[in-house]
């Protein structure tokens, strides 16, 4: 019983560490594609069709 606990606790406590690395790197591509997205908007006048 003690063994599955330690199991279970060990794959928890590895999905709460992947959570975290997937938002922070959600929230930086976020942040990324802003940046990039308002440098388009800043310069809309200099793209040429």
């Amino acid at each position: 019983m003690e063994k599955s606990y330690k199991t279970m606790s060990g794959a928890g406590s590895l999905n709460i560490i992947l959570g975290i690395i997937s938002v922070v790197v959600g929230v930086a591509a976020g942040i990324l594609l802003i940046i990039s997205g308002s440098k388009l908007l800043a310069r809309k006048s200099n793209i040429l069709f």
